[in-house]
């Protein structure tokens, strides 16, 4: 092992982004790495690792979680696993699931390189998720994602478009549904940019070009709603609101305007304390500004699925204009960054955080798996609320993923895919190995 390869991955271990790893561990994991052979301490990425790791610190991931992100990208130190300081032990058990959770979604990835464009992504989706028995490997699978995609303009373009599709086929939906945001809008925007170049470049160029005087705007804007919130007693925090060119983009399709058109690339966020702050924040707005009767939203009483939480309005503004105005508490702005990234520490508070957590995990199971595919691969809409345990995501020897009930053999296969089929079978093949046709199939058989 090169002492260069050592000193890289002593700076990885004291980047602020794994302070959670607990100090034993690090030296540990420095001290493995010492002892291999210098053939496989070579072809790290340390650069994307190093934006990963930040990147799952920013959503708040615990010791767990940033060691299997580490051990996947350091395979050579998956045989020092067993000989780590984990504290509590059964901490090496989830980790080792975790490294096996991110196997398997190389799997999905291999699928979805091999058909169209878009095509059955929410098949996709659903197999990863049933092959994922610990759902902190999604946070991981995104972190890993935005950091090569971030670095996408070094490779060729038929490896950009490969990834970008990816990105907004599986990536984007995910964080979407998830509700982490900031995450969405990054992966989102970036697969916009390699693969829509001509479109993406006009709309930056046409955000860049009236940003001065959309400043200007907003400023007088924000003093005055601040002027009024005070009036009434309101601690509030007003800002912009920033604007993504992909959600730029896809609210001119939706709605079949021009960028001229668009009202909400004048949008304002105002944060208060607590809820009642909100609805009193909103009658000062509307008492400011004519509201726009149908561009109410209420996310406080009626939640998304996502959990996502505020009041959106537009009000016809100073000069005329159209702005968007969002509310929200400072509780609801951390959880519409995070998503529920934002509950990624848990189990800190002994049984009622393992059972908070549970909770927390048959929910996120229940919301991803209500996906349903439409147009450019976005979350169009909900499917039937079923636990995914209670499904199986077999594959046909083309990789199509055919969902089926738990229990289903080979014959139950063969007749979903034509009744012909199913008449005719008189044996079977899975995985490359002949089984009779009682054999339960399970997530990712073949």
């Amino acid at each position: 092992m090169t002492s260069s390869s050592f000193d890289r991955l002593q700076a990885l271990l004291q980047r602020p982004a794994v302070a959670s790893i607990a100090p034993a561990l690090r030296e540990a994991l420095a001290r493995a790495w010492q002892e291999l052979p210098p053939a496989q301490a070579d072809n790290v990425p340390w650069a994307l690792l190093g934006d990963t790791l930040d990147a799952l610190a920013l959503l708040s991931a615990d010791e767990a979680t940033l060691v299997a992100a580490l051990l996947f990208d350091l395979p050579a130190l998956r045989g020092a696993i067993a000989d780590l300081p984990w504290q509590p032990a059964e901490r090496r058990v989830a980790v080792e699931g975790l490294l096996d959770g991110l196997d398997a979604a190389d799997q999905v990835w291999a699928l979805h390189a091999g058909r169209e464009a878009g095509r059955n992504s929410e098949g996709l989706r659903r197999l990863l998720l049933s092959i994922i028995h610990d759902l902190r490997v999604v946070p991981i699978l995104l972190a890993r994602q935005l950091s090569r995609m971030r670095v996408a303009d070094r490779l060729s373009e038929e490896q950009r478009r490969a990834l970008a599709q990816l990105t907004r086929d599986i990536h984007a939906p995910l964080a979407n549904r998830l509700g982490i945001w900031q995450v969405k809008w990054e992966l989102e925007d970036l697969a916009f940019r390699h693969l829509e170049p001509e479109t993406y470049r006009r709309i930056a160029r046409e955000v860049d070009e009236t940003r001065v005087a959309r400043e200007r705007y907003l400023e007088a804007v924000k003093r005055t709603l601040s002027a009024a919130l005070a009036q009434q007693g309101l601690g509030a925090e007003v800002s912009g609101r920033p604007k993504h060119i992909y959600s730029i983009w896809r609210k001119m399709q939706k709605k079949r305007l021009s960028f001229d058109q668009l009202y909400d690339i004048r949008a304002v966020r105002v944060m208060v304390d607590d809820v009642a702050a909100c609805y009193a924040a909103l009658g000062a707005v509307h008492s400011l500004w004519a509201p726009v009767p149908s561009e109410f939203d209420d996310y406080i009483a009626r939640p998304k699925a996502n959990d996502y939480r505020s009041l959106h309005t537009a009000v016809v503004g100073p000069e005329g204009r159209t702005i968007e105005i969002q509310i929200r508490t400072h509780e609801m702005h951390a959880q519409a960054e995070l998503g529920v990234a934002a509950h990624w520490k848990y189990k800190e508070g002994g049984k009622g955080g393992e059972k908070a957590f549970d909770r927390k995990i048959l929910w996120m199971r229940q919301l991803l798996e209500q996906v349903q595919e439409g147009e450019h691969g976005e979350l169009a809409g909900a499917l039937d609320a079923e636990l995914i345990e209670d499904r199986v995501y077999a594959l046909t020897p083309k990789g199509e993923v055919i969902d089926l009930p738990q229990g289903a053999t080979p014959l139950d296969f063969a007749y979903h895919v034509h009744t012909m089929v199913g008449h005719r079978c008189r044996g079977a093949r899975v995985n490359d190995r002949i089984v009779p046709l009682t054999y339960r199939l399970r997530s990712g058989d073949r």
